[in-house]
């Protein structure tokens, strides 16, 4: 069956604040032509560079994924690029005013709302899959990250968490087709431990944090007092830890609502292969680092497969030269 590609039915804008900047970020979300992909333009900067949202961009994973190309940057945009692929979408340029997508409350549910609210419509081009074949395999020995890739009818993906730590120590989420993105993944959140908070705003990271746009993990003892003293530094109420190990100013949504939301970011990381997947994607203790890197290698293979389709191919019957392009039609 033929797919079509999809892009907005009409721009849509939001806006909020950086987790890491805390810098207050507009952006725009607009249609694009067919076989535009998705694209950032930074509108802020002289000349407005665009900036596609391609793997081989990819700058830093330390504490979200960032992409830079001639000196402009984007950050934190895992959660954006997994809201347009679960919805369907193929072509969209994103105006955007600062250099971090925003937070929002961690999660990609508002850009999925915003999407319904503008409406998808059906282009006039075929979408292009890249469709899994064998299997492919990341390793990382030292951090055991490991993302396989299967032959699937669908995008799929399995995903697999473990932590050393008694509060959250291994769990996993399954994604079945797309289809499911909007209600099984769409609003899980990003976590953090305890012990992460103050490294990272000693480390000028997560200044536009607020334990209302994270799930915060408590995965040591730790007294009341200690639990005032964060809530002082991100100007929050006072807050206690539930019985889960949880701090008490959220629910989870899901028991395993952090392993979904890992998944969430394989999905917003693996866009930046540049095709859409066709096949399971099972990953093991996955993170930006790991998911980039897959996606590099799907790109590689994307590349690979492209300019083979394109060479001209040699027809034993006739003894001439027959463009592969040719022949499919």
């Amino acid at each position: 069956m033929t797919v079509k590609q999809k892009t907005l039915a009409k721009e849509f804008s939001i806006s909020g604040k950086g987790l890491h900047t805390s810098c207050i970020v507009s952006m725009t979300f607009k249609p694009a032509p067919i076989n535009h992909g998705f694209k950032f333009q930074r509108v802020d900067l002289e000349n407005k560079p665009v900036i596609s949202a391609s793997a081989e961009f990819v700058v830093d994973t330390s504490r979200g994924t960032v992409i830079e190309d001639r000196g402009a940057r984007i950050s934190t945009i895992e959660h954006s690029l997994a809201a347009l692929t679960g919805m369907d979408l193929d072509n969209v340029l994103i105006e955007i005013d600062n250099e971090e997508v925003p937070i929002m409350d961690g999660s990609a549910r508002h850009f999925v709302e915003e999407i319904e609210k503008a409406g998808i419509v059906d282009q006039d081009a075929e979408r292009e899959y890249f469709v899994v074949t064998e299997k492919i395999v990341y390793k990382n020995e030292q951090t055991g990250s490991e993302i396989i890739a299967l032959p699937d009818n669908d995008y799929s993906l399995n995903v697999l968490i473990s932590f050393d730590s008694t509060a959250l120590n291994n769990q996993f989420a399954t994604m079945n087709s797309l289809a499911d993105f909007k209600n099984e993944i769409a609003n899980c959140r990003t976590f953090v431990f305890l012990h992460e908070l103050e490294f990272l705003l000693k480390n000028n990271l997560v200044k536009g944090g607020d334990v209302d746009n994270a799930i915060v993990i408590i995965d040591r003892p730790v007294s009341q007092e200690e639990l005032d003293r964060l809530a002082d530094l991100f100007n929050h109420k006072r807050v206690e830890v539930k019985s889960q190990g949880i701090l008490n100013n959220i629910d989870l949504q899901y028991d395993n609502e952090c392993a979904r939301h890992k998944l969430l970011d394989v999905i917003g990381d693996l866009a930046l292969a540049g095709k859409r997947i066709k096949g399971r994607i099972i990953a093991t203790k996955p993170g930006h680092r790991a998911n980039t890197s897959f996606a590099k290698i799907i790109s590689k293979a994307i590349r690979k497969e492209d300019t083979r389709e394109k060479a001209p191919q040699y027809d034993s019957n006739s003894s001439v030269l027959m463009d592969v392009n040719k022949i499919k039609e």
